[in-house]
């Protein structure tokens, strides 16, 4: 007994995933999918694809483009085809079997950067962070020694809490790693009055300052309170100062109070400018320039024909200096109106600067990384003895340091060289040897190799993936659309597409990915799977599988999509970044993917030795949910085939307008409802009855099938075309 086309079919297609294994298990389907596994991981150009006839013949074969073999000058042309470039030879053929192909391969790599984009935004996100971070830490330690400090009844209280102490010596800007605390205790007991004292001898005036924040007696009792409120919060004001790294709202408020204190005491103009903090207040204020002498800041308030000459007399109206800098009899050197608009000028300037210092530094971080090709670029200072301007712009490395909580002043340049240019991958690289997490994550935010170059980083997805996958998300979300639906459409695609390509770039692990469902909705669309139809459970099993194990969850499932999915991401089974799923020409998903096909190819011929209807039919099913306009089917000879003979159409319709012809498609395909399986089934049952009616004359099978429609004749439809194309 004869089986019909359509029964042969559903032998095959019921238990495709069975059939493919048959397919799979023959000898010599086996050796060439074993050889091109092995070796295609050392194929380095499209040479030495070409050069190697049965790694090409496979990949011809898996997409379908085997009788194009002999043609490798047009191959050529199709693999070094640029497919961001969409006048590129591969983009512009209209058999887009190429493309596809094309698609599988990265021979030219993606984009060797010091940081990715997406690496980058982390690191000035990191680095803005950080001020917040810094404030927070620095109310934190005030709060802390504050609470402690009216405890504190003996000199070695203070010392021995190491919080305390640290605390006392940053607020000094001394060093906190080498002062012993012998001699921190020596000083804070000194007596100021002594002037042999050890706080008196010392050669940093801060020592002497500090003591005088105290009550210690010389044998480390206190006077009532080790300290006062007043001198808790002197040291307060100096602890801000010293440890603010940029104009924060917790050091303008300091800023403030220690101008209040302290500009009532001072007797002249010549007074006020030996206090650093108080010139760098007047400076701020009046947007003098940071490198201004303090005397000429002090001409400036009281100076009148200094002040012309320079072209600034706002500081003449500011104070009550005297012309020779000194104050009348009684009078403070503002008055409360001047204070207080000056206090205001203070807070605008400083609220500026604070904004600016920051967009600058991010801004020239931004700049500067793009162009780096090398870890010495990193290295390269903005510093200009000619260009004054940026010298208040911060380090492309000051950024980068300060996001990974790394002082600058830790660490020399040629160390930090060493550092960047370690493999985090080896346990006994530099910078794992020095068994500190802020380093290795510095490491990982950048992209350079161990002779100083760079390389393409290290993503969830390669660019040419994400490519590929967002190019495929908009054609299905576009499929069969026209007119003001598509546009609106496609607005709502592009979204979509910048979501995805902007967040996945920053993705690290599975779970990362499989917690962002907006992520797995895109992608699951992007192949043709409906998201409502996987679980988040399922989902994240799969990605759990180990790829290299058939029975692992993902390899067991019916649909072989779900493995390429998985395998298109760089995610090792435990859900970490895994260099080795990069590595290539073909990335592993691309790998799969093109093993896949190949035996889908293969199953294909084999039944079409047998039935060619089979083949057409299977071929259809498989093609289907990757056809997004009539053209699609116009453009391939086999789909072509597949329509007309499922619509009983005459050969001659193919010498009609194309644009005719794409007519006649929609007449009877609705292209959009293509990837409905229920869908697809009723119009290859239709083309196998036909087929079989077109082959061997009407039968009651292919009457059942066909239902009213077997009535319709060739002559008719061929008029109906006719009419159409006039």
């Amino acid at each position: 007994m004869v089986l019909s086309t359509y029964s042969s079919y559903l032998t095959v297609n019921r238990d495709m995933k069975a059939s493919l294994s048959k397919v799979e298990s023959q000898a010599p389907v086996k050796r060439d999918t074993e050889y091109y596994e092995a070796n295609i991981g050392k194929v380095k150009t499209v040479d030495d694809l070409l050069g190697d006839y049965r790694l090409y013949s496979y990949a011809m074969q898996a997409y379908g483009l085997g009788e194009m073999t002999y043609g490798k000058a047009f191959m050529r042309k199709v693999l070094d085809s640029d497919l961001s470039d969409t006048k590129s030879f591969a983009n512009t053929l209209t058999d887009k079997r190429y493309l596809q192909m094309a698609q599988a391969f990265n021979f030219n790599g993606d984009a060797k950067v010091a940081q990715s984009t997406a690496q980058a935004d982390s690191t000035t996100d990191a680095y803005k962070a950080s001020f917040q971070t810094e404030e927070t830490n620095i109310k934190t330690e005030a709060a802390y020694f504050a609470s402690k400090i009216g405890a504190i009844t003996n000199v070695d209280d203070l010392v021995n809490n190491t919080r305390l102490r640290t605390y006392v010596l940053d607020s000094a800007g001394l060093d906190t790693t080498f002062t012993s605390k012998a001699y921190l205790k020596q000083v804070l007991t000194s007596d100021l009055a002594d002037p042999d004292s050890v706080a008196n001898q010392a050669k940093n005036p801060a020592w002497k300052k500090l003591t005088g924040f105290f009550n210690f007696n010389a044998d480390g009792t206190v006077n009532g309170q080790a300290q006062s409120a007043d001198q808790t919060e002197d040291l307060k004001l100096d602890y801000v100062a010293s440890m603010s790294t940029y104009p924060s709202a917790t050091l303008l408020d300091a800023n403030q109070r220690y101008w209040d204190k302290h500009v009532p005491q001072v007797q002249s103009a010549q007074d006020l400018v030996k206090d650093s903090r108080l010139v760098a207040y007047v400076k701020t204020a009046f947007g003098l320039n940071p490198t201004m002498l303090a005397s000429s800041v002090a001409s400036l308030m009281y100076s009148q024909n200094f002040a012309q000459t320079y072209g600034n007399t706002k500081l003449l109206d500011a104070f009550e200096f005297s012309s020779d800098g000194t104050l009348p009899a009684g009078t403070s050197a503002q008055t409360p109106a001047q204070m207080s608009a000056v206090a205001k000028q203070y807070t605008t300037e400083f609220r500026k600067d604070a904004d600016k210092k920051i967009a600058d530094a991010v801004t020239n971080y931004e700049t500067r990384i793009a162009k780096m090709t090398k870890l010495d670029d990193f290295f390269v200072s903005n510093k200009k003895d000619d260009d004054k301007k940026n010298d208040e712009v911060s380090e492309v490395w000051d950024v980068a340091l300060r996001a990974f909580g790394i002082n600058p002043d830790e660490v020399s340049k040629s160390e930090l060289k060493k550092i960047l240019s370690s493999d985090v991958t080896d346990k006994k690289s530099y910078v794992n040897r020095l068994d500190d997490d802020r380093y290795v994550n510095l490491v990982k935010a950048f992209n350079f190799t161990a002779d100083g170059g760079t390389e393409a980083p290290l993503t969830a997805q390669s660019q040419r993936m994400v490519a590929q996958v967002t190019a495929d998300y908009k054609a299905v979300k576009l499929r069969a659309l026209t007119g003001t639906a598509k546009e609106n459409a496609s607005k709502a695609a592009d979204k979509e597409i910048a979501y995805y390509t902007s967040t996945i770039a920053g993705i690290k692990t599975a779970d990362q990915f499989l917690a962002d469902s907006r992520l797995t909705k895109f992608v699951l669309e992007a192949n043709g799977l409906d998201p409502k139809e996987v679980t988040a459970t399922d989902l994240r099993r799969m990605f759990k599988s180990d790829l290299s194990d058939p029975k692992s969850f993902v390899n067991t499932q019916s649909n072989g999509k779900f493995a390429e999915i998985v395998a298109s991401f760089n995610f090792s089974a435990k859900g970490q970044l895994d260099a080795t799923a990069a590595e290539g020409v073909q990335q592993r998903g691309a790998i799969l993917e093109t093993t896949n096909q190949y035996l889908q190819q293969t199953l294909e011929v084999q039944q079409g030795e047998q039935n060619d209807g089979v083949r057409l039919a299977l071929y259809f099913k498989r093609k289907a949910p990757e056809i997004t306009s009539p053209y699609s089917i116009i453009s391939d000879k086999a789909l072509f085939t597949f329509f007309k003979t499922a619509y009983n159409l005459p050969t001659a319709i193919g010498n009609i307008d194309v644009a005719k012809q794409a007519d006649l498609v929609k007449k009877y395909i609705d292209v959009g409802k293509l990837g409905d399986p229920d869908y697809v089934d009723k119009i290859v049952k239709r083309f196998t009855a036909l087929y079989d009616t077109q082959k061997n004359g009407p039968t009651s099978t292919s009457l059942s099938l066909l239902g009213r429609s077997a009535s319709i004749s060739a002559d008719t439809l061929l008029a109906v075309a006719q009419l159409r194309a006039g």
